[in-house]
């Protein structure tokens, strides 16, 4: 043990053992109604209700508690247009809209066509909230710009993913969008050299006619996504 000083543990809730397996339960029926939703209203969403969906991600575990994570909240409709004028042109770029060959391969457009998606995002400017998130490469927890952090990509996909739960949880619907290339995010979101942008989740109420696509409701069985030894 190091050096520096320690707490106790936080006692954790003294549960029988069907009292535990009841609260997996019920965790997962809340979780797995999570769908991915591309179609939103402009309806508000407080901002405190980001704010502690953002403070539930920073509890995330992470290497040697640097916390590399920085999650830009972006509600300007300025600043949202931005982003979609920038998304969009690199979408087009993707699918081949602009009249070149598509960025993707063959094999990733029939992979994604079950979906529906194209270069069109009209909920980067629609839903009440964009929320940027960033990987910081360097600045350890004093966030200095040069102290170099550990597992970035690992932790910060840890916190995206309670990010995303807490804002279920508060009953909001999201989406993960992920252009390629997402410099520009940086850019619009006057962000430092060393973080990298890994997803903008979006985040609002879904709008009356949203749907869930036939293959997003395809999910794989225990048997295939876990092993016992």
């Amino acid at each position: 043990m190091s050096g520096e000083p320690h707490h106790p543990f936080q006692p954790l809730p003294a549960l029988c053992e069907e009292e535990r397996v009841a609260r997996a339960a019920a965790a997962y029926e809340r979780l797995r109604t999570r769908h991915t939703c591309r179609s939103f209203t402009d309806a508000p969403v407080p901002r405190e209700v980001i704010e502690h969906a953002i403070l539930a991600a920073g509890t995330a575990p992470n290497g040697a508690n640097h916390q590399p994570w920085h999650f830009a909240v972006v509600g300007s409709a300025d600043k949202k247009r931005a982003i979609r004028e920038a998304a969009e042109a690199e979408e087009r770029r993707f699918y081949g809209e602009d009249g070149d060959k598509p960025k993707a391969s063959e094999e990733w457009l029939d992979a994604l066509a079950p979906i529906g998606t194209d270069a069109h995002k009209p909920f980067l400017e629609t839903a009440p909230w964009l929320i940027v998130c960033f990987a910081q490469r360097k600045g350890g927890i004093e966030e200095d710009g040069q102290t170099q952090n550990y597992y970035v990509n690992e932790s910060v996909g840890i916190a995206c993913g309670m990010l995303i739960s807490t804002l279920h949880e508060a009953g909001l619907a999201t989406l993960t969008h992920t252009p390629s290339p997402m410099g520009f995010l940086r850019e619009i979101c006057g962000r430092p050299e060393w973080e990298k942008p890994l997803m903008i989740v979006v985040v609002g109420h879904p709008a009356p006619d949203a749907t869930v696509p036939d293959h997003a409701m395809r999910k794989k069985p225990l048997s295939q996504i876990a092993s016992w030894l």
